[in-house]
């Protein structure tokens, strides 16, 4: 595993997931293109949340904390629970920034971290190493959901116009 390859995909990846969220009003952050799919608010808060209580917590868990109990989460029930799209998206941005800054700053202590430091239960085993690299995939699949988020919103507000000259989505 290459830690300062993937750290600065962490970095690259709250670019993007910025540059996505750019100039987004509340209205549009929470519109949802299916009841079942989620909204870019909701995506934000989930990031925020994932950011906190799940990646760097276990992270932190598998490395120092073994002797402790495994957090619980529950990231699906959280989008209803939490309310997720009834909160302020500005709000939501600047935590979900403020705290891949803070993720950063205590993983750039990490580059020399035994990643083969393994945490076992009867769910299975997760190497530190695997769950860095689910973190950074974590965002991929979340970047990939803004695009298509993003694409929804282009669509509306160009219709009556079509966007198939620009290619097969």
């Amino acid at each position: 595993m290459k830690f300062t390859d993937l750290y600065q995909e962490m970095v690259n990846g709250a670019g993007v997931i910025r540059a996505l969220t750019a100039n987004i009003s509340q209205e549009e952050a929470q519109v949802k293109p299916t009841p079942d799919s989620w909204s870019i608010l909701e995506v934000i808060c989930h990031l925020y949340d994932e950011e906190r209580e799940d990646f760097r917590e276990h992270l932190d868990f598998i490395l120092h904390r073994q002797n402790e109990e495994w957090s619980s989460i529950d990231p699906h029930d959280w989008v209803t629970s939490r309310k997720y799209n009834e909160q302020n998206f500005v709000e939501m941005q600047a935590k979900f920034f403020e705290e891949r800054g803070r993720s950063l700053d205590w993983l750039i202590d990490l580059s020399t971290a035994d990643w083969d430091a393994t945490y076992v239960s009867e769910h299975g085993a997760v190497p530190a190493g695997e769950m860095f690299a689910a973190w950074v995939a974590h965002d991929n699949l979340h970047i990939r959901q803004l695009v298509e988020l993003k694409r929804f919103h282009i669509e509306k507000i160009t219709h009556p116009y079509l966007l198939e000259y620009a290619g097969d989505w």
